[in-house]
């Protein structure tokens, strides 16, 4: 029986204790979990975030998109010329906001006088920067209005922003925007210009635009003299 007695006890003294394991499984399963819960949460946070929408941005961005002409204004004015206006959102699974423009006198569809990738940016309340930039290649991109996702093949590292040339648009009421370039930021070369100015009015149905280049003196060089081109909508 003594034998018996020690055996059991050297027995007891010898097995491993397992009554903190539960315990320590318990907490690792607990900080698995908690890590976890916040690793879903900031992916979800940051998903969420690329995916909010900009109300401003998307209400200019929607009267901006389409096709637009001077043809009315050339009709009554001969000073004007019939001018095709065309912008679409190019790169739209980005949480960027582009749209590829192009512009040529309508009877000249395939040789476009100005290609263009406009940026907005909400840069305070009320008021959208659109930055403008030209393209690398630009002639690979002709008449790409019409089918936008032919940019999905290529990145924002085409883009040459062309600085000091953004318009800075302000809200005045429900799809209506004005704007214009920061005076005499934006530098041209274009028939002995030194800088160039932009004034442009944007609704729903209708843009108009007033593109000017300038001297060292101040004086026009080139672009409309009388007032802006007016672009209405066709499609």
């Amino acid at each position: 029986m003594r034998t018996f007695y020690l055996a059991a006890l050297n027995y007891t003294l010898q097995k491993p204790t397992f009554t903190r394991a539960p315990t320590t499984i318990m907490k690792s399963i607990k900080y698995l979990v908690l890590a976890c819960v916040l690793i879903l949460s900031f992916i979800q946070c940051k998903s969420t975030k690329s995916l909010q929408t900009n109300p401003a941005i998307d209400e200019l961005k929607t009267i901006m998109t389409g096709s637009f002409s001077s043809i009315e204004q050339s009709q009554t004015d001969s000073t004007y010329y019939n001018i095709s206006l065309h912008m679409y959102p190019i790169w739209t699974a980005s949480d960027k906001h582009y749209l590829y423009v192009e512009q040529a006198l309508f009877s000249k569809q395939e040789s476009p006088y100005r290609q263009r990738v406009y940026e907005l940016i909400q840069v305070e309340n009320g008021v959208i920067e659109s930055k403008v930039y030209t393209l690398e290649n630009e002639k690979d991109f002709v008449n790409k209005w019409s089918s936008p996702e032919f940019f999905e093949d290529f990145d924002d590292s085409l883009l040459r922003e062309r600085e000091g040339c953004s318009v800075f648009l302000k809200r005045i009421s429900a799809n209506h925007y004005e704007g214009s370039t920061d005076g005499v930021s934006c530098l041209s070369s274009l028939r002995g210009a030194a800088y160039a100015s932009s004034v442009v009015s944007i609704k729903t149905n209708l843009i108009s635009s007033w593109d000017q280049g300038f001297d060292l003196k101040g004086e026009q060089v080139w672009g409309a003299t009388e007032g802006p081109y007016i672009f209405k909508r066709l499609d």
